[in-house]
């Protein structure tokens, strides 16, 4: 049975969607597409059924990721039962998932992306690119790629 991975960020346009695809890439180059399966969500509902958001997309195409996720809210009635583990991109969506938590299992599979940083130590967070310009972008897949590298090594052991 695979192993289930949930991103989530706060509108599910740019972060998870991101995280998602840096960790498919990820488990395609190290043959482990048939063990894990991938999928991101938002805490808030603003963007749902729309695609990840453009210079988004620009950015990781440049890296050889394919964001094609469409933002959905995150479900507590249905999420927590279907994923293994569920990681946040900061503290408050961290803090959100906890809030929404329906008992102590469910807590325990919560986690942020950047306790998983091996490089990239310095953040406690995945920062929001959507306001910022291209450096934004940039910095967020270099988080992402560190961090589930990391994620990676310990989910595959």
């Amino acid at each position: 049975m695979k192993k289930k991975l949930l991103f989530v960020c706060l509108g599910n346009i740019c972060r998870s969607p991101s995280a998602e695809a840096v960790m498919n890439g990820f488990l395609k180059v190290n043959m482990l597409n048939d063990e894990f399966e991938c999928d991101s969500a938002g805490t808030g509902g603003w963007h749902v059924g729309e695609r990840a958001d453009s210079r988004m997309r620009t950015h990781a195409a440049r890296r050889d990721y394919d964001l094609t996720s469409i933002a959905r809210q995150f479900n507590p009635k249905s999420d927590f039962d279907e994923f293994d583990l569920i990681i946040g991109m900061d503290a408050q969506n961290v803090s959100d998932l906890q809030d929404i938590a329906r008992n102590s299992e469910d807590l325990h599979k919560i986690k942020s992306m950047t306790d998983y940083c091996t490089r990239y130590k310095h953040y406690n967070s995945v920062p929001d690119p959507y306001y910022g310009g291209a450096d934004g972008f940039e910095l967020v897949l270099d988080i992402l790629e560190d961090a589930c590298d990391g994620l990676l090594k310990q989910i595959s052991k």
